[in-house]
């Protein structure tokens, strides 16, 4: 006789845990209590909850990331992180609580109402941190960048016509920039100093994710998806590090919705509405597919720095690659012909190419493997 599934709900914090079960046989699920959120306090958990193979275990992603899923995957012990966004909420109710939470989960995991999100490895998150510590940087930059014109603005100090913001001539003229008082002085080169020590942060993290990318399992993938135009290592990287093995959707139209890049809708009826995209999933890779796509406003072409990184590749990344640079364009042009918006275009042609990333993954990948497969029919 097979042993009845028990399925657990846990309300994740960053000191405890709280827990609840609902049994595989039926009945409400209930709450079993609070558990401090370490590993020997877990692992006595699981003993306590009966056999590790008889466990399904839940709980909603969030700030506590991926540590507790691995603990439990150690132990034996099929454990799952869903998507908040996606949890069933029921209107009437408006108590909330740490209890109450956990027996909801363990329930909604026991009628198989939840949806998981994609867990990285260790070694997919650590390359996806550098790539978020990246971006972080570049905004930082972006920032001090900000501050430090702003205030010269204020005072209005500017440089000579013709001279093009942080160019080398512009720089020259920062250097040579004398304030009325010295306390304005003193906090010039203050954020002068900043925006130095920014850049150093950029070239560093440049540095790293260029080498953890050519290290990297995935290297290969990268290099294949640089093959696309306005595709660089860090968009690359970035796709690779946020999407994971692209294999796993199934079609371009999961990967586009998985970026938020589809339309919404609300039909009924003979009725129907689409509106904005639904800006869900992985805002990540929305935005760098957005940025990725402006390039494609260019007439099609092969040169420079692209032609650089299409070298070593096969002839289906490169096919795949012009004919995204063909058919991208077409759709730009005919968009903007019919008076659409820039930014609603690029938008359709960020959608179109996400499709392109997925043929390219697809080319360079290979076949999807057998226990993936099987992933994606269960």
């Amino acid at each position: 006789m097979e042993d009845v599934i028990t399925f657990v709900g846990l309300d994740v914090h960053k000191e405890t845990i709280a827990v609840a079960v609902a049994d595989g046989g039926g009945g409400a699920a209930r709450s079993v209590g609070t558990v401090p959120n370490l590993p020997e306090p877990v692992a006595k958990l699981v003993r306590r909850l009966g056999s590790a193979s008889g466990l399904r275990v839940c709980y909603e992603a969030g700030p506590c990331g991926y540590t507790l899923q691995r603990q439990f995957r150690r132990l034996g012990v099929d454990c799952v992180v869903v998507a908040p966004s996606l949890v069933p909420i029921r209107p009437g109710d408006r108590v909330k609580t740490d209890r109450r939470d956990a027996i909801k989960l363990a329930g909604l995991l026991r009628s198989g109402q939840l949806t998981p999100v994609w867990a990285p490895d260790e070694e997919h998150e650590a390359l996806r941190d550098l790539v978020r510590a990246r971006e972080d940087a570049s905004q930082d930059l972006l920032r001090t960048r900000h501050r430090l014109s702003k205030f010269l603005l204020r005072l209005g100090v500017r440089p000579a016509a013709g001279v093009r913001p942080w160019t080398v001539k512009h720089r020259l003229w920062l250097e040579g920039a004398q304030l009325p008082h010295a306390s304005q002085q003193i906090v010039f080169r203050e954020y002068l100093l900043a925006l130095d020590q920014q850049k150093e942060r950029m070239s560093r993290l440049d540095a790293e994710l260029a080498q953890a990318a050519s290290t990297s399992v995935h290297a290969a993938l990268i290099a294949a998806l640089q093959a696309l135009r306005g595709v660089g290592l860090v968009t690359a990287a970035t796709l690779v590090a946020e999407l994971g093995d692209l294999r796993r959707f199934r079609t371009p139209r999961e990967l586009m919705a998985y970026a938020g890049l589809v339309p919404s809708e609300h039909s009924s009826g003979s009725s129907q509405w689409r509106g904005r995209i639904t800006k869900t999933g992985n805002a990540h890779v929305r935005r760098v597919a957005v940025e990725a796509a402006w390039h494609y406003r260019h007439a099609p072409g092969v040169f420079g720095t692209l032609r650089k990184r299409q070298a070593g590749q096969s002839e289906t990344v490169k096919a795949i690659s012009w004919k995204a640079q063909s058919r991208l364009h077409r759709r730009y042009r005919r968009m903007v012909g019919r008076g659409k918006l820039k930014q609603q275009v690029i938008v359709a042609v960020a959608r179109e190419l996400l499709g392109f990333v997925w043929a390219i993954a697809g080319a360079a990948a290979g076949p999807i493997p057998a226990p993936v497969r099987a992933q994606q029919a269960a």
